[in-house]
């Protein structure tokens, strides 16, 4: 049970200007993803990759970092993998986002991979510092992704989505799409 009512966590951006991470580690592997199965037609393949210790120490780490108050917005990466959990987060406010990968991995891999213990999270600009230093005490991976901005447009890499409403709309009719 939540004892306390101030620490209720959103997966929603919340201001312009707020820094975006990427909490846990992207690994090269697409496997079990949407984007395999949709875009690939790759009907079977393995789980993604989980190590429970790992998953322990991402969601004790979040706790901590909502706790201290550092962060507005968490969301863990799941179905869809890292660009849709964005997403998700920009659709609420109306917000967009200026993203790059890291550059290690492939993008396909790094943006549609569901590998798990990955959550997203966005904070004050003002609260980086005292982020990283958390980070930092608790040995989990990490990498600044980019920034909240204003407007309903997406950049990610070389690629950029503007005036993502349409995006929305499908996003929102997807379910009765397939009823």
């Amino acid at each position: 049970l939540l004892e306390d009512k101030s620490k209720i966590m959103t997966l929603d951006f919340k201001n312009d200007g707020d820094v975006i991470y990427l909490i846990g580690t992207s690994r090269d592997d697409i496997n079990s993803s949407e984007y395999l199965h949709s875009v690939q037609g790759v009907k079977h393949s393995p789980a993604p990759y989980l190590d429970l210790d790992e998953e322990l120490n991402v969601q004790n780490t979040i706790r901590e970092l909502i706790n201290s108050n550092l962060i507005q917005s968490a969301h863990d990466v799941s179905d869809g993998g890292l660009f849709i959990t964005l997403s998700e987060c920009a659709m609420p406010n109306e917000l967009g986002f200026e993203v790059q990968s890291d550059g290690k991995i492939r993008k396909d891999a790094f943006w549609f991979g569901e590998s798990q213990s990955r959550v997203v999270v966005s904070m004050k600009k003002k609260d980086e510092e005292s982020f990283i230093n958390e980070l930092k005490k608790s040995n989990v991976a990490y990498t600044k992704l980019g920034m909240v901005t204003k407007g309903f447009n997406w950049k990610f890499d070389e690629f950029e989505i503007q005036d993502a409403s349409s995006a929305k709309i499908a996003y929102l009719g997807s379910i009765e799409s397939h009823l």
